[in-house]
């Protein structure tokens, strides 16, 4: 074989490995569906020299297109809005439907693992040179690799949501008979969220901070009901008992594997910056940032709802009050930071809305 032909092949099968080097760490280092297909349609365009890639995923039916991943060489776009087959363009949908095709600026192969999955497509502009023979099977390649890892993360994601509504449920069950564990407003994540935003928190910490709201009081499972169904002001032994129940959700809460970073902030929750809340005494940056955001987020809420033996606050008064708390309950950067958002109208329509 002469030595250019096999230098060629040497740099083709190098460049096949790299790409499958390049998706196993994608997928090891990607843990939700729509992350992983974004980022394959950027190494698609990358590895294949496309001017654009999509990834397409069907939903249960196999009869619609449950998300769609898009890029450009530019930008990426996520569309999660379902549409039937016959609603997206004919060699898509032909794609979809399992049929592999290949033409000079087209490509797409189905994602198939037990059963149909979806479709990855590439495409080149009229100017840009044909798809060839190793642009086909670099396709395969991605293809191969990414379908069952795609496949598990959907498995996994449905486990997560099983899991969370189970205990989702628990939470709800045991709100209704509390007076002591209180039913969190529906804008309560909104304004954690945008603390945890101005914050510059990633979104992971983000997602981190919403399942720690829905889940830290699933521990209250484990406290007298007598207690919880009290309605005047607790004793200091039964509010002893009330302080455990963060410990009690982590309990709960430690065999889920994919909920172990969220223990930390349902844990410290009740932390104060000074040093003297519970359980554990943490002070300042010993408290984990997500458990100092839900702490001031809690209070506020709290104020501004009451309880049976304690009487409702104005946005005003919460305000002051928590001014009032800088540096020793709070966090004093993220008061001034909520203090700063409660003059923006959005933010300050949240804060309205928790006592209506």
């Amino acid at each position: 074989m002469p030595e250019k032909k096999t230098q060629l092949l040497d740099k083709k099968y190098r460049l096949i490995l790299s790409a499958v080097h390049m998706v196993y760490r994608l997928v090891n280092s990607t843990y939700n569906v729509r992350e992983l297909s974004l980022r394959l349609t950027r190494l698609l365009c990358q590895f294949i020299n496309a001017s654009s890639a999509s990834v397409y995923l069907l939903d249960s039916t196999k009869k619609r297109i449950e998300m769609v991943a898009i890029f450009n060489n530019k930008i990426n776009i996520l569309l999660e809005k379902k549409k039937d087959l016959d609603g997206i363009p004919y060699r898509e949908k032909q794609v979809a439907s399992g049929r592999a095709i290949f033409e000079n600026r087209l490509m797409g192969v189905p994602l198939v693992a037990d059963d149909n999955v979806g479709a990855i497509i590439v495409r080149r502009k009229g100017r840009e040179p044909k798809f060839n023979d190793f642009d086909r099977e670099m396709l395969n390649v991605f293809a191969e690799q990414s379908v069952t890892a795609i496949k598990n993360l959907q498995l996994y994601e449905q486990q997560q949501s099983m899991i969370l509504g189970s205990i989702k449920f628990i939470g709800k069950l045991l709100r209704k008979q509390s007076h002591h564990i209180a039913t969190h407003t529906p804008v309560y994540f909104k304004i954690v969220k945008c603390l945890a935003e101005q914050l510059n928190m990633s979104e992971e910490e983000i997602q981190c901070l919403y399942y720690a709201s829905v889940l830290h009081d699933a521990g209250a499972i484990d406290v007298p009901f007598e207690i919880l169904s009290k309605t005047s002001q607790l004793t200091p032994e039964e509010f002893k008992v009330i302080r455990e129940h963060p410990s009690k959700s982590v309990e709960l809460i430690k065999p889920v594997q994919f909920l172990k970073p969220v223990l930390p902030i349902i844990l410290y929750h009740h932390e104060k910056y000074d040093g003297t809340g519970y359980p554990s005494g943490l002070k300042k940056e010993q408290i984990p940032l997500g458990a100092r955001v839900m702490a001031i987020v809690d209070a506020f809420e709290a104020m501004l709802r009451g309880r049976p033996y304690k009487g409702k606050l104005t946005v005003d008064a919460a305000l002051i009050e928590l001014q009032k708390n800088r540096g020793t309950q709070f966090d004093p950067l993220i008061v001034d930071i909520f203090l700063e958002l409660s003059s923006h109208k959005n933010f300050r329509k949240f804060l309205s809305s928790i006592n209506k």
